[in-house]
């Protein structure tokens, strides 16, 4: 498949995973399965493993045992620039833009992937953004936090991935601006992706969810509808 991508919006397959840093283990055997175009949150407080799942089925962190599908696609052992190629963008915790590049810079880099001119990239992107536009020449260490996973979440606009992966988008950043680019999040799942979002944040989270997870201890202890989520969610956070 190495020549080709992924379908659109393929189903996430988690079975027995476990993984974690040294001896360390983080993850204590996760089963989980994200419907094929919806918007999955994985909630739980911090330390419960969440990033670390997530950094599992984008291939930056390899399992130690289970296997992770994108579709019909192991991950196990592809490298993050070959899931890349197949259809799988990351928004990665604290932005994952290049900060001493300026926007129009960042936004160049992300034409390598998604293989199509600057100019269509800055188009699209100003297009949703628009207060990018006006920045375009500022280097992006310097752009709000905001503005900053605007940037971020533009490298999805620009790539059209079949899966997205979004961490703690809402993290540090004011109800506004966390309101305005979850709504973005919705628009690209609409356009055919299946979207997997880690927040600590219940209320933003499910506010756009069509399926949530409590994880915490490095397990899923809870899955259902945003509705029932929101109570379990609540009583995982108080326990933790």
């Amino acid at each position: 498949m190495s020549g080709q991508r992924l379908p659109a919006a393929p189903p996430i397959t988690v079975d027995g995973v476990r993984a974690g840093y040294g001896r360390i283990e983080v993850l204590h055997g996760i089963d989980l399965q994200v419907p094929a175009g919806s918007i999955f949150a994985l909630l739980g407080p911090n330390g419960a493993g969440k990033s670390t799942l997530l950094k599992v089925i984008g291939g930056h962190v390899r399992a130690t045992a289970g296997e992770v599908h994108l579709g019909d696609l192991p991950v196990g052992g592809r490298s993050v620039e070959h899931l890349a190629r197949l259809g799988l963008c990351t928004v990665p915790e604290g932005r994952g833009v290049f900060p001493n590049l300026t926007v129009r810079e960042n936004l160049r880099i992300w034409t390598y992937s998604a293989r199509i001119p600057l100019g269509e990239v800055e188009e699209r992107t100003y297009t949703a953004f628009h207060r990018l536009a006006d920045r375009r020449q500022q280097a992006a260490g310097t752009l709000s936090g905001g503005e900053q996973q605007m940037l971020a979440l533009s490298r999805a606009l620009v790539s059209d991935p079949s899966v997205l992966l979004v961490d703690e988008l809402s993290m540090g950043l004011a109800p506004l601006v966390v309101a305005e680019l979850y709504e973005m999040v919705g628009e690209l799942a609409a356009r055919g992706m299946t979207v997997l979002l880690v927040e600590q944040f219940v209320t933003t989270a499910l506010a756009v969810a069509t399926r949530a997870a409590i994880m915490t201890n490095g397990r899923i202890t809870a899955e259902g509808s945003p509705s029932e989520m929101a109570e379990a969610a609540l009583s995982a956070y108080l326990a933790s």
